[in-house]
């Protein structure tokens, strides 16, 4: 059950981390300027042609009030009042879909943003869009990495946990043998009953596993954002078919091993 846990740790973590890193993404803001005679409408209209483009996930209007009121109670002071007028322009902020937030895709749609006469001009953190992404593929790439090694570790240890319990009934196996029972006839019940202790150890696993998630979600609602029920259901799924696979894999090549050892063999090991 505890390598199981481990594993479906693995499992969630790396699913976790694709969603993670689509939430950062899209979290990220395009800013674009409008120019003084674009009149409410005209913005409307260019709202509802943008949210028809693939890249756009949501827009938010920000008109010149909106924008002078957020940076006076930002600032604590008016620059319209030392200025006679209203300096701030109509905004768009565009947040794009993680799939086209990269430097190459910004490039056209920043182009086909500007190339709009109502437009005056594009901003992105393009730096900081950059280095989002360097830090989640290392993120993606360590969690691989990971997951590769208590793979490993986690099929070492289910398989020196079986070829144990079958060790100590090889001489059942060679008599067994003896008396002309078939592999398959002999490797089955062996089979059996490890694949019913990971089904039952695969359904304290994913209550255990449930119990973590459950206590995530107490502590930050919002994880909800990242960990939903697909990733649960993809994560249990997983548990399910390692406790059934690792076990009976690891039963059957024990099993044979000692099918295909003569008695004296077996009395030397």
């Amino acid at each position: 059950m505890l390598v199981l846990v481990l594993l479906g740790m693995v499992v969630f973590s790396v699913l976790t981390a694709r969603n993670l890193s689509a939430y950062v993404k899209e979290n990220l803001t395009v800013t674009v300027m409008l120019g003084d005679n674009t009149t409410v409408n005209q913005a409307h209209l260019l709202c509802r042609d943008l949210y028809h483009r693939p890249y756009s996930r949501n827009i938010d209007y920000i008109s010149k009030e909106q924008a002078q009121k957020e940076q006076c109670e930002a600032m604590g002071s008016d620059p319209s009042e030392f200025l006679g007028f209203n300096p701030f322009v109509a905004t768009l902020e565009i947040q794009l879909k993680s799939d086209y937030v990269s430097r190459d895709s910004m490039k056209w749609i920043a182009k086909e943003l500007r190339s709009n006469p109502k437009v005056i001009d594009v901003a992105y953190q393009e730096d900081l869009m950059d280095k989002v992404n360097d830090n989640l593929r290392k993120v993606n790439l360590i969690l691989l990495a990971l997951a590769v090694l208590l793979t490993c570790v986690s099929f070492s240890l289910i398989n020196n946990t079986v070829r144990l319990s079958v060790y100590s009934r090889r001489f059942i196996i060679h008599t067994m043998k003896l008396v002309g029972a078939s592999w398959g006839f002999i490797r089955w019940p062996f089979m059996r009953q490890t694949i019913v202790v990971g089904l039952i150890a695969a359904v304290l696993a994913c209550g255990a596993l449930a119990g973590c998630a459950y206590g995530l979600y107490t502590f930050e609602p919002g994880i909800v954002a990242i960990l939903t029920w697909k990733e649960l259901a993809i994560t249990g799924a997983a548990v399910f078919i390692f406790g059934i696979v690792i076990t009976a894999l690891c039963s059957y090549f024990s099993v044979n091993r000692f099918l295909k050892m003569t008695a004296g063999e077996i009395y030397k090991i």
